[in-house]
């Protein structure tokens, strides 16, 4: 399947204040779960590879919902990646970052938003050229407080919190300068998707859009 465009990953922060981080079990859920998020102004799209289904998800949204943007999520391993790549997926995060994961999003054209959570992993990112991560879990490796200490040593770096984001807390997040962006489960609730209520995704998408406006 042919991706759109190259993409770089700082530029899914100029399509809204929040990444929806989303777990697929039934294949049926996917497409009108991701049309509602479109329709609340949500058009950048993290689909975890944590079901069996997820793949298949991935490359239906792809194929069916034009608007949205498919990242895969939970990237570990080249074969991932190759996977991620294979369904249209136009971006990928993982959970950590090692330097095979990143070679093989480089071999493979997938733009990565690699996983961080010590002053260490920052550094070794960056050194690959990296300047756009994920701060993963956000509020269990030290939430805002850490962010606002690594803004020191590491000014040339942005970051996408996830891990605890929720829409109390997720403002005080992107209040910080070097955070474009945050991601969250919130906007996809098992309940909502079993239920298929897909108004009420809308919804959720629409406040999530909200977030961070002056």
């Amino acid at each position: 399947m042919n991706n759109p465009s190259p993409l770089n990953t700082l530029e899914l922060a100029s399509y809204g204040p929040v990444i929806p981080v989303i777990v697929i079990h039934q294949l049926s859920h996917a497409v009108p779960m991701a049309r509602a998020l479109v329709a609340g102004g949500i058009r950048v799209l993290e689909v975890t590879l944590r079901t069996p289904v997820a793949l298949s998800a991935m490359r239906a949204i792809a194929a069916e919902v034009p608007e949205a943007i498919v990242g895969a999520g939970t990237l570990r391993s080249a074969a991932d990646v190759q996977a991620a790549q294979r369904v249209g997926c136009r971006f990928g995060v993982s959970p950590g970052y090692t330097a095979d994961l990143g070679r093989a999003c480089l071999d493979h054209g997938l733009p990565l938003l690699p996983g961080v959570a010590t002053a260490s992993e920052v550094m070794t990112a960056s050194d690959q050229g990296l300047r756009f991560l994920k701060f993963f879990p956000a509020t269990g490796a030290g939430g805002v407080p850490l962010l606002k200490a690594l803004a020191g040593p590491f000014p040339d770096m942005a970051f996408c919190p996830t891990g605890g984001i929720t829409p109390a807390n997720a403002a005080d997040f992107l209040a910080l300068p070097q955070v474009k962006v945050v991601g969250g489960s919130w906007l996809t609730p098992a309940a909502l998707m079993e239920a298929g209520d897909w108004g009420g995704i809308t919804g959720l998408a629409r406040a999530a859009s909200a977030l961070g406006r002056a």
